[in-house]
């Protein structure tokens, strides 16, 4: 089949490259325009953008696909030169208006990172890791007006595992997710892959802002723990340390085996000699590692030893 490719960001780099190995021809990617980045603020290309540059491949950056604006004609004027068979999506970024929907013949097809309908929205992965699921997976599905609502073409599971972050679980996502776009779109080519709708009460994963990404140390420890992964990298969980806005990488819940754990309130910390504990909801936790401001991720010990609060043996607490 034709394909235009359309997604942004590195996860999605992934699924273009599996596709650029199939049988089917990439004959063009959508992407979002180039963004600034860095101190020095330059422009750059996405991942996606990046990818299809080097493999000469046809870039198309509009920065929206609304009709009646310039960059939403031009596109339109494009996509129907190119006449492609199918758009293939991961996480473009973009709202794709209702006019645009059937202009392939099988449709825009998205690969998104949870077994719907569960998760749909923005942030699945994040917000799987946060509830505590076991299972979660991807699935493709054809694009209709509602969110992530279009009808199943295919599914591939993951388990989480009880360390995963966010980016160890998108990253292994990436790769079977790919796998399973690839999958679809030969089934649809063949005739093989028939749409089936969604069943089962659905939930939901909005786009996390930094606000979202706070600590509340009055949670129970699984909850503390579960929330800092789900946030790890991006936006980061963070909390304040008096004026000073902390983030916090994953913790470890401390076992039974061995024994109780400090008396602290929550958000109360405990300086060993070579640990940082926390109090929380339901017990402590230990901290791994801390990023101050203007400073990268460190040992939680070695920003303990340089924190002058800290070290002042007055009794400290996160907010």
């Amino acid at each position: 089949m034709r394909l235009i490719f359309a997604g942004t960001p590195e996860p999605a780099v992934v699924a273009l490259q599996r596709l650029l190995q199939s049988d089917h021809e990439v004959v063009a990617v959508l992407t979002r325009p180039d963004a600034r980045r860095g101190r020095g603020r330059t422009l750059h290309p996405s991942p996606v953008s990046a990818l299809a540059q080097e493999h000469g491949i046809e870039v198309l950056t509009p920065a929206t696909l609304k009709a009646g604006t310039e960059d939403g004609d031009a596109i339109r004027a494009r996509l129907a030169e190119l006449a492609p068979d199918a758009v293939p999506v991961v996480a473009y970024g973009n709202l794709i208006p209702a006019d645009l929907l059937d202009l392939p013949a099988r449709g825009w097809i998205n690969l998104h990172f949870s077994l719907l309908p569960a998760w749909r929205g923005a942030a699945p992965v994040q917000a799987a890791i946060r509830a505590g699921d076991d299972i979660t997976g991807a699935a493709t599905f054809r694009i209709e007006e509602g969110l992530d609502t279009g009808p199943v073409l295919g599914t591939v599971t993951e388990v989480i595992r009880p360390t995963d972050t966010t980016d160890d679980l998108l990253t292994r996502l990436a790769y079977s997710g790919a796998e399973l776009l690839a999958a679809t779109m030969d089934g649809l080519a063949t005739g093989a892959m028939v749409p089936q709708p969604q069943t089962g009460d659905p939930t939901y994963a909005p786009k996390i802002t930094t606000e979202d990404a706070r600590i509340d140390w009055s949670a129970p420890d699984f909850a503390v723990d579960r929330h800092i992964r789900a946030h790890t990298p991006g936006p980061g969980a963070w909390t304040m340390l008096g004026e000073e806005r902390i983030k916090i990488g994953p913790v470890t819940r401390r076992p039974e085996a061995d024994g109780p754990a400090p008396e602290l309130a929550p958000g109360q910390i405990h300086v060993g000699r070579n640990t940082v504990t926390v109090g929380t909801g339901t017990g402590a936790v230990t901290l791994g590692e801390a990023q101050p401001p203007g400073k990268k991720m460190m040992n939680a010990a070695d920003w303990a030893r340089g924190n002058s609060t800290l070290q002042s043996g007055e009794q400290v607490t996160f907010s």
